[in-house]
């Protein structure tokens, strides 16, 4: 049985909604569909630092702050739920010295490049990761791909 693919956006504890949703979904869709893959459902669940600790610490058995856990359910088609901290993305940027929105898109890319099987474990892998989240980051700004 196909799923029918669809990337939703949920908030948790936190009143953030995302702005330009619907760009951000033909991108990523687009994209897994040149990763030769297709998806299912993911979502992505927005929410604070308090509600993903707690998540750390039961799935995980992590004791610390996060700014992403994914939590993938298939890969042929990918699914999976992705929980990103707003509080963590706000800080990052504060202390990375670039926009929200761009801290944002990178943490958006970040889950489901995992999904795809990207790793970020080695210094070669980390590499990697940023520029396909690089590539991600400038297709959702410049709105590349409809579907």
């Amino acid at each position: 049985m196909k799923v029918s693919a669809q990337i939703l956006f949920h908030s948790e504890d936190t009143p953030f909604t995302l702005k330009k949703s619907e760009k951000i979904v033909n991108v990523l869709l687009k994209f897994i569909e040149e990763e030769a893959n297709y998806c299912g459902s993911i979502n992505y669940v927005f929410c604070s630092d308090d509600y993903l600790l707690k998540l750390n610490q039961e799935y995980l058995s992590h004791d610390y702050y996060t700014d992403i856990l994914s939590f993938q359910m298939d890969d042929e088609p990918i699914q999976g739920d992705i929980f990103i901290s707003i509080d963590r993305v706000t800080e990052n940027a504060r202390n990375l010295n670039v926009p929200f929105e761009d801290e944002l898109y990178r943490v958006i890319s970040h889950g489901v490049l995992h999904f795809l099987g990207y790793k970020d474990k080695t210094q070669e892998e980390i590499q990697i990761m940023r520029k396909k989240e690089d590539e991600l980051i400038e297709r959702i700004k410049k709105n590349q791909f409809k579907i």
